[in-house]
């Protein structure tokens, strides 16, 4: 169950003054959390049927500026309505909130009642319906990486985002003593979360001063997709309740590593079997999945996008960062773009190291899904596994170097096309060439700093 609330325990909850507050919430194209607060008797009354946004919520860059050149939004058009239809299975309460419970939404046009074909979650959907005409069901779980840091984020704006302290001075990567100095924080987070419905595993010290891990439990796409924006949004919230700032900026500095959000994926079938096992291949990996993987190979430049969103994103893959460089796939081996994790087990599946923590996770599992689809149908081979430092794999197929590279492939490609349809895809070309347009027209510290005198 992806929520821990029904309906009917909502109404006993407003009864008793537990709940007075119901958040409506969509995933947005950055698969940040939009909606509004309802006065819980009114939700109730209908809002638990349906309510209305504006259509230029999933027609916005991070600034929430309405840029032109998208189809099915624009000022021509009028900026009209969505109906936001609450998906009951996702309600839950949010212990971090006072009297709050959240409900997730789908988007609908408000004219046709068609569901919104480039609304994120729509499109994740859409992948979950190819699989289970194939008999096939995704099982997937996100890594989330972030940065924690000693100011809040007034401190830290008001600063304009320089001078800032992590929480600890030196790698803390799997150590107990550093991730104590955060352990305020990530223990309301990690009990936050249980609370409300999504089962955390663990969090843990990642691989530079003030960096953090949280992982929570393996589900099906469309729930995991849920939990990784909620997992973000409760994190944000947590951390500014109790005057702590925390970024998922793929690269907050030079300096520092990148955060990543690895994607664990793997297939079963619709009555649960591991699908990617077979006892009697090399390393447990049945014929489904080399062909699942070859998919994801064959296609990652096309996919690149969705995984590496940003000007920013791409400042992430670096040498010898543990951020990957080559879309290759390697065994238990974390300097390739794709490694293959619990071999010869019923847990064997394929980790994507490639996309960042900005990532919007049903964007980005839906193309996953899209290409390992596409290598199932097409029967595709799987290349020879790479062994050693992927880093110094000179022929290897390398990850798009920058955002134009990646807009370039993602607008090429016949498999999205395909599989997300072309409208769909055009929409989010469109974002990604606003976000260069963008940063193109900006002068940065960067160029005054050393050109300011020298030039």
């Amino acid at each position: 169950m992806p929520g821990n609330l029904s309906l009917e325990m909502l109404k006993d909850k407003v009864a008793s003054g537990q709940i007075d507050t119901v958040i409506t919430a969509i995933p947005d194209m950055q698969g940040r959390l939009m909606g509004k607060r309802f006065q819980a008797e009114f939700f109730l009354e209908s809002a638990w049927e349906e309510t209305h946004c504006c259509n230029y919520l999933v027609a916005t860059d991070l600034e929430m500026y309405t840029v032109d050149g998208y189809t099915a939004t624009s000022w021509a058009a009028g900026y009209g309505d969505y109906i936001m239809k609450p998906d009951m299975a996702t309600m839950r309460v949010l212990p971090w909130l006072e009297g709050t419970a959240m409900v997730l939404c789908d988007l609908f046009d408000h004219h046709t009642h068609v569901q919104v074909p480039h609304s994120p979650r729509a499109v994740l959907k859409r992948q979950i319906d190819r699989l289970q005409g194939m008999g096939l069901a995704s099982a997937v779980a996100t890594e989330l990486e972030f940065f924690v840091f000693r100011e809040s984020f007034e401190e830290l704006r008001d600063k304009s985002y320089r001078e800032m302290t992590t929480i600890g001075p030196y790698n803390e990567d799997y150590h107990i003593f550093q991730t104590t100095k955060e352990e305020t924080l990530m223990r309301k987070i990690r009990n936050g979360l249980q609370g409300a419905g999504v089962r955390v595993e663990n969090t843990k010290g990642e691989a530079d001063p003030g960096q953090a891990e949280i992982n929570v439990c393996y589900s099906d796409a469309l729930e995991m997709a849920d939990n990784h924006s909620l997992v973000k949004n409760a994190v944000k919230e947590i951390a500014f309740l109790n005057d702590r700032a925390v970024t998922f900026l793929a690269k907050w500095s030079h300096d520092a590593a990148g955060s990543s959000s690895h994607i664990h994926q793997s297939l079963v079938s619709t009555g649960g079997d591991a699908v990617f096992f077979d006892t009697a291949a090399e390393y447990g990996m049945s014929t489904l999945m080399r062909q699942y993987l070859a998919g994801l190979l064959k296609y990652a430049s096309d996919n690149t996008f969705f995984l590496a969103p940003y000007v920013n994103s791409y400042k992430r893959f670096m040498a010898g960062t543990f951020a990957p460089t080559k879309a290759i796939w390697s065994l238990d081996n974390r300097t390739a773009g794709y490694r293959v994790v619990a071999d010869g087990t019923r847990n064997v599946r394929v980790e994507c190291r490639v996309g960042g923590s900005d990532l919007n996770p049903y964007l980005a599992i839906a193309a996953q899904i899209a290409a390992g689809i596409a290598g199932i149908e097409e029967k595709l081979e799987l290349e020879k596994e790479f062994k050693g430092d992927a880093y110094q794999a000179r022929k290897a197929r390398e990850i798009p170097n920058t955002l134009t590279e990646a807009t370039v492939a993602l607008k090429k490609s016949n498999m999205l096309r395909d599989a997300m349809g072309s409208d769909v895809i055009d929409h989010y070309v469109r974002a990604a060439e606003w976000e260069q347009e963008d940063f193109n027209s900006k002068v940065t510290d960067y160029e005054v700093n050393r050109g300011f005198e020298r030039a």
